[in-house]
């Protein structure tokens, strides 16, 4: 008996690993164009991602969305009239590997835009897996930070408008909203216990 619950849980454990790929394993080139839709518990959207505008975070975005990375995840931070933000893996884990899985920066070519998509950054070099829809003209504030849009809704931005945002920005921001360091030790259950209105990814895929 002892033997089988053994194997169980090392199957439990090959399971987790191949749900939640490391971040040395997503290295596929993305496609010139393509199309990543996201259904969430609003709805469903689709960003058009043209990789000549942000070639790494083009790939990187790539690879998260064909590895499920996305799933299951809240929108934690969304901010009306400027941005709708995600990216923190709901598993504590998870997110501990990817938190570090830095990509170098692109060139700002494109505008942050209303409807644009862009990697969160803290710095030169420290963008990971955080993304962030603008929803306004945030050009003035953010093109000359470095925040380099990737890609653009092109269906659905009605649905990006209508996630939930009552909780403000975040702790980081002067805000009443998520704290950014309990969410990376918690993880999703520190949103459904006190951010239970947060809208969610259901799934996100390539199209």
């Amino acid at each position: 008996m002892d033997s089988i619950r053994a194997g169980l849980a090392g199957l439990v454990v090959l399971l987790a690993g191949a749900a939640a790929p490391a971040p040395e394993a997503l290295k596929e080139k993305a496609p010139d164009t393509f199309y990543a839709k996201f259904e969430t518990s609003k709805g469903a959207f689709v960003v058009q991602v043209n990789r000549a505008w942000a070639p790494n975070g083009a790939d990187r975005f790539y690879n998260l969305v064909k590895s499920g990375f996305y799933d299951g995840q809240r929108f934690y931070r969304v901010v009306k009239g400027f941005v709708v933000q995600w990216g923190i893996h709901g598993d504590p884990a998870t997110a501990a590997t990817w938190a570090n899985a830095r990509i170098p920066d692109d060139p700002v070519q494109e505008k942050n835009a209303s409807g644009t998509i862009t990697f969160a950054k803290s710095g030169p070099n420290s963008r990971t897996s955080q993304v962030f829809i603008n929803l306004a003209d945030n050009q003035k504030q953010l093109d000359k930070s470095g925040f380099a849009p990737f890609g653009i809704v092109v269906d659905g931005m009605d649905v990006v408008k209508k996630l939930y945002g009552g909780y403000g920005d975040m702790v980081s921001q002067g805000g009443r909203g998520v704290d950014v360091p309990k969410l990376y030790q918690e993880g999703n259950a520190y949103l459904d216990r006190d951010f239970a209105k947060l809208d969610k990814i259901v799934k996100a895929s390539i199209q």
